[in-house]
């Protein structure tokens, strides 16, 4: 499986320039500090999403621990993760932060959607490219 090039070095004047698993959108991330918490900012054309930054090592070190593909199960917040997805545990009460890893009230999901790329991109992923369904594994 081949990782997407990435271009950025995830700064906000030069943000990490991503795409969405499936490859049919564009979005941006970096690294940030708001009020205090080390912050990753996902882009989405004009919508600023918000996740705590720790996401990627806890990510990563669940993604070990199963050891295998997880599928990504990307939804809003306003509706229910398919059980046992990356977006599933990104908001679970069992996760290391006890719930969502989103921050902005209202667009705290996607998380299985935007927050995979970013970890491949990273090197601390494989994740799938296929039109549906794709999946992630920790290298």
């Amino acid at each position: 499986m081949t990782k997407p090039p990435v271009a950025g070095q995830g700064t906000p004047a030069d943000p990490w320039q991503l795409k969405t698993p499936p490859l049919t959108s564009d979005f941006t991330m970096h690294r940030d500090v708001r009020d205090g918490k080390d912050v990753l900012v996902c882009t989405v054309g004009k919508t600023v999403l918000l996740y705590d930054a720790r996401c990627l090592q806890d990510l990563h070190a669940m993604l070990k621990a199963h050891g295998d593909w997880m599928e990504l199960g990307s939804a809003d917040e306003q509706k229910d993760a398919k059980d046992g997805t990356v977006e599933a545990w990104g908001r679970s009460a069992d996760n290391p932060v006890g719930g969502w890893y989103g921050l902005k009230k209202g667009l705290r999901g996607r998380f299985g959607m935007y927050v995979p790329p970013l970890m491949e991109a990273l090197s601390l992923a494989e994740v799938e490219h296929n039109p549906r369904g794709n999946r992630m594994r920790a290298i």
